[in-house]
């Protein structure tokens, strides 16, 4: 049989904190473990410790705190005019927490990952902690992750992949959210990869990951 092949993808990564995510994309690519050429990271905030990642492995930077900006498409255009400039096939979110209205040149080119299962656990403010906590307080005994295309509006893009986590009798919003980051190390490369072998398409809202 033969094998699919793989493209690398050019990619630039937006961060607004750890840059746990961004780590270990860093890492996988550097073991020959994710086809993927991280030409980018982008960061919402120059206080975000994600960029010392980003920084040790000679990955060039930008920062564009909101605050700079009049309006969500003022700033949008400033991020994706930045990951225009590096040539990037697509454009990973990595726990990155402000609206950046994607541009019809990127539209089915930009992807994110969430911490629950969408659509349930999702939207503006739902992001770490609170969500781990939300899941906790709702009394649900399944949550997980999700990759999903990014449009205009938080967590509501066409979903990709979601992987399952169970809830723990036991479980603290910390012990969840620890839980669900081992899923997301797992999810959000094997998009990569679907994308870098061209497994993925896009039609409308409704995505098709090809078996073959």
């Amino acid at each position: 049989m033969t094998k699919p092949v793989h493209k690398t993808l050019r990619i630039a990564v937006l961060i607004s904190g750890s840059g746990r995510t961004l780590k270990n994309l860093i890492d996988l690519a550097a073991d020959d473990k994710l086809p993927v050429d991280i030409r980018l990271v982008i960061s919402s905030s120059s206080k975000a410790s994600g960029l010392q990642h980003a920084e040790s492995a000679g990955i060039p930077t930008k920062t564009f705190p909101r605050k700079q900006f009049n309006n969500d498409a003022a700033y949008g255009k400033a991020i994706f005019d930045a990951c225009r400039a590096a040539e990037v096939d697509y454009v990973a979110m990595a726990g990155f927490l402000k609206l950046a209205p994607v541009p019809e040149d990127f539209s089915g080119r930009v992807v994110n990952i969430h911490p629950a299962l969408i659509p349930a656990f999702c939207g503006q403010g739902m992001y770490g902690h609170h969500v781990h906590q939300a899941v906790l307080d709702a009394g649900v005994r399944v949550t997980g992750c999700t990759v999903h295309f990014v449009d205009n509006q938080y967590d509501r893009g066409p979903i990709i992949w979601q992987q399952p986590v169970p809830v723990f009798d036991d479980d603290s919003a910390d012990s969840l959210a620890d839980r669900v980051f081992e899923a997301e190390l797992e999810a959000y490369p094997h998009v990569l990869r679907l994308l870098a072998a061209g497994k993925i398409k896009l039609s409308g809202r409704q995505v098709t990951i090809s078996r073959k």
